[in-house]
């Protein structure tokens, strides 16, 4: 039986808690972005240093899902929830007040760190709490709800960042403090109440997880910098890669592991994780290369590209409602297939009116994909996450946040690679073309495609030869990104099955990885003779 809000409160109340107490994760993935000039002249950063003030958040989110997951699971999801919005709150806190001077550069890399560590607690935790809250059959609308204007705040950071820069940039970090202060109160008066399940943590197999990915995470997003040449780019890809089958390993032998890996032999969770890790490949990257877009070919400022991303959002918010009600009646696979499908024909439709440089002919494009994102992004991931039983909501949303911010990063570096040789190369010919010597072009054109600037603002003094090479580039980039969907579809129509989900049991007593009846291996959180009974959350 599904547990609902504590002391009779309206499950609403929980749904808005929780929707509060992510909202800060999902606004500084790209927030922080926008006010980058601004930051590395105040604080006079270096090009490494201020990356990192953006990659130290989005790499202790990936690396730490796992634990936060599995914390929720077994110290309880409300406690996690509430030390995650005043981890993360605090760290934003310290990031706003960074000093000037020397202790700069590792002052706000090492609190945006921290700030990963909270949402890596909170997010699992308050995921676990909707699913705990809602029973199935009413799973897909709310987590539609909550997946939706979650998901969307990634489009709104750049809107809101570009408004709060003009004022400190200092404020990006500061927003998130009111926000925090409503998500504790809501969080008060709903007081959820799930179970958990008290056990020992796997410290041997966190270590191996965060190392693995952190490493891997590394070399991906390093790889614009150190260059896909660089030594040092694929020795940290492939012992982040070692380390993480090290991981696996060394869980199948572990009796209380931290991912109990035997959940990826549930047909379902694999299919949805595959799916999942494909359309990320190309989710979070897409507001990067279209704000990029939106700047330098179209001259926007950093607020109107911002507004060029909200069309995204509008599609997406809309659709997400959709396809958490066709989840709920029919099961995952035909809202999957057909988001996938439909973000793919966005995305192709989009990249071929890109070199127009006319916002207006895109609006519907922008809308498609995002509609398809919408479309298969909340039965995707609610539809992994009722694969799972209801002690271990948390881990199995660890697990997916996990492979998704993963895939992110490496799309955004294999996709950044892309879209400078594709710059670089329009732009040598172009600098041929007009006279330049051909040897001279090649380096002109590496040193601008390397080092090309998004300040946005009037293209008067931007050639328009630039602008339209970078729109070409800015077209590849779109072509691959429709085609990635269109593998996703493909992945779904032959790996899901039709049909709607059945709430799993949970007989006790049952050993670890011991067989549902329906044949599938055990999904973690399954309780053994070594664990307590089931204990409410209160």
């Amino acid at each position: 039986m599904t547990v609902t809000a504590g002391g009779g409160r309206p499950r609403r109340l929980v749904l808005a808690a929780m929707i509060f107490a992510v909202a800060m994760t999902f606004i500084d993935q790209t927030i922080v972005s926008i006010a980058v000039p601004q930051i590395q002249s105040e604080l006079k950063l270096s090009n490494t240093g201020v990356q990192w003030a953006v990659n130290a958040y989005l790499m202790a989110l990936a690396a730490l899902f796992a634990y936060g997951g599995r914390l929720a699971d077994t110290v309880g999801h409300r406690r996690v929830v509430v030390l995650g919005v005043v981890v993360f709150a605090l760290a934003s806190l310290l990031c706003g007040l960074t000093p000037k001077g020397a202790a700069a550069q590792a002052w706000i890399v090492v609190f945006r760190a921290v700030q990963g560590l909270g949402g890596a607690m909170l997010f699992p935790a308050a995921l676990g709490i909707v699913v705990q809250t809602f029973p199935l059959r009413e799973r897909g609308k709310a987590l539609a709800m909550f997946f939706g204007v979650a998901g969307g705040l990634t489009a709104v950071g750049p809107i809101l960042g570009g408004w709060l820069t003009s004022w400190t940039w200092r404020a990006i970090f500061w927003v998130n403090l009111p926000v925090a202060a409503v998500a504790l109160v809501l969080i008060a008066l709903a007081k959820p109440v799930t179970e958990h399940r008290p056990a020992r943590m796997d410290y041997r197999g966190l270590a191996l997880v965060a190392s693995g990915i952190g490493l891997s995470v590394l070399g991906f997003q390093q790889s614009q910098i150190w260059h896909w040449s660089n030594p040092g780019t694929w020795l940290c890809i492939v012992a982040g890669l070692v380390l993480l089958v090290v991981f696996h390993r060394v869980e199948l032998r572990t009796a209380e592991p931290l991912i109990q890996v035997r959940i990826f032999s549930v047909r379902a969770f694999l299919v949805e994780n595959m799916v999942l890790g494909i359309s990320m490949l190309v989710f979070i990257p897409f507001f990067f290369f279209a704000s990029e877009y939106a700047q330098l070919s179209l001259g926007k400022s950093a607020s109107e590209a911002g507004l060029y991303l909200l069309y995204f959002f509008i599609g997406f918010v809309v659709a997400s409602q959709f396809g958490g009600r066709m989840l709920d009646r029919g099961g995952a696979k035909r809202p999957v297939v057909a988001g996938c499908a439909v973000c793919a024909v966005g995305f192709y439709l989009l990249a071929g009116e890109v070199t127009d440089l006319d916002f207006g002919s895109q609006q519907w494009s922008i809308v498609l994909a995002g509609a398809g994102m919408g479309l298969m992004l909340t039965p995707a991931s609610t539809d992994a996450v009722n694969r799972a039983s209801r002690l271990s909501y948390g881990e199995a949303t660890g697990i997916t946040q996990t492979v998704r911010n993963y895939a992110a990063s490496l799309g955004l570096a294999v996709l950044g690679t892309v879209s400078v040789a594709r710059f670089q190369s329009r732009l040598a010919d172009s600098l041929a073309a007009r006279g330049v010597p051909r040897g001279q072009a090649d380096a002109q054109a590496r040193s601008l495609a390397q080092s090309h600037s998004t300040s946005g603002g009037s293209t008067s003094s931007i050639p328009h030869f630039v602008r339209l090479d970078f729109a070409y580039a800015t077209r590849t980039v779109f072509s691959v990104m429709a085609g990635v969907m269109a593998a996703a579809a493909v992945v779904a129509w032959f790996g899901l099955r039709r049909g709607v989900q059945q709430e799993i049991a949970e007989p006790p007593g049952r050993e670890p990885g011991a067989a549902h009846p329906t044949g599938a291996s055990a999904p973690p959180g399954t309780p053994d003779g070594d664990r307590q009974g089931p204990e409410p959350d209160a």
